[in-house]
């Protein structure tokens, strides 16, 4: 099992945020699943440039967090969904308004990306 190499600093309210949701397809895989995307197949065809491992440690992070739970069908082939709890559904609010922020200033942020891109 993966062991992290820097001591978890959980001080303050952002230090805690950081914690869980820190991880590139965290967000994304949170939204997704808010607009009905609930099972593995699901998300990996809307994250397609993610490894299924990665998305699996991932949504593994986030359901360890308590931001989503996951319910296993005993059939054959089995199936696995996902869903928010309410501390995952109380999060939305947040992303929401990340995303809004990106969309309001995607000109500024495009700009400064490519410039550091070339560095």
């Amino acid at each position: 099992m993966y062991k992290k190499k820097t001591p978890i600093e959980l001080n303050c309210g952002l230090d805690l945020v950081r914690e869980v949701l820190n991880g590139k397809w965290k967000i994304p895989l949170l939204y997704y699943i808010s607009e009905g995307a609930k099972r593995p197949g699901d998300l990996q065809r809307r994250i397609p440039r993610a490894t299924r491992r990665v998305l699996n440690v991932q949504l593994s992070e986030l359901e360890k967090h308590e931001l989503i739970s996951r319910t296993i069908y005993a059939e054959l082939p089995p199936r696995v969904e996902y869903e928010l709890t309410a501390l995952g559904k109380s999060v939305l609010p947040l992303i929401t308004a990340l995303g809004k922020w990106g969309d309001d200033h995607q000109d500024d942020l495009r700009r400064v990306i490519t410039q550091s891109a070339h560095f």
